[in-house]
């Protein structure tokens, strides 16, 4: 298996019923496993995936994922049953039930995905408490620079051209 990045773990982190949570075919890959033989490792160790470690998505879940890491629809060849998701403790618990050199490296690298974004959470909320703060204790001539500031805190959405025929009516 390749060595993957913390930055690739993170872009299949997604949030699911209010859980960071992974797919398992992400899950599958930083593994180096197919995504089958993992759901039936799970399957055969259901006692260890509690409902908050792991859960299956409905088909709204997974349509709406769908259209938003932008998949083609299933069609030839494509799953049968809805994904698994799991959440930090659920992907964690998956490297004591493949049980393999590969899996525990992989968990290690998975849970400090999940700190990392944790960590970047947590600081954004600290730094918008101070920005609050310095606005209170200053007067309105730095208004502009903490709207600057906050402007910069958020990200920016683009502006783009709409797509398609449009009639000047």
């Amino acid at each position: 298996m390749s060595f993957v990045s913390i930055e690739q773990i993170e872009k299949s982190i997604y949030l699911i019923r209010g859980y960071r949570v992974m797919l398992d075919k992400d899950l599958a890959k930083i593994y180096g496993v197919p995504t089958k033989y993992l759901n039936q490792q799970v399957r055969r160790n259901l006692d260890r995936f509690p409902k908050d470690f792991m859960f299956q998505l409905t088909g709204i879940e997974e349509e709406s994922l769908r259209l938003q890491i932008a998949t083609s629809n299933e069609g030839r060849g494509g799953r049968r049953y809805l994904p698994y998701v799991f959440t930090e403790h659920g992907a964690l618990m998956l490297s004591a039930v493949l049980n393999s050199p590969v899996a525990i490296n992989a968990s290690i690298q998975v849970v400090r995905a999940f700190i990392h974004l944790r960590q970047m959470l947590v600081s954004n909320s600290v730094l918008s408490q101070r920005l609050y703060a310095l606005e209170k204790k200053y007067d309105g001539n730095f208004k502009v620079v903490f709207e600057a500031i906050r402007q910069l805190m958020n990200p920016l959405v683009p502006n783009r051209k709409p797509i398609g025929f449009h009639s000047d009516e």
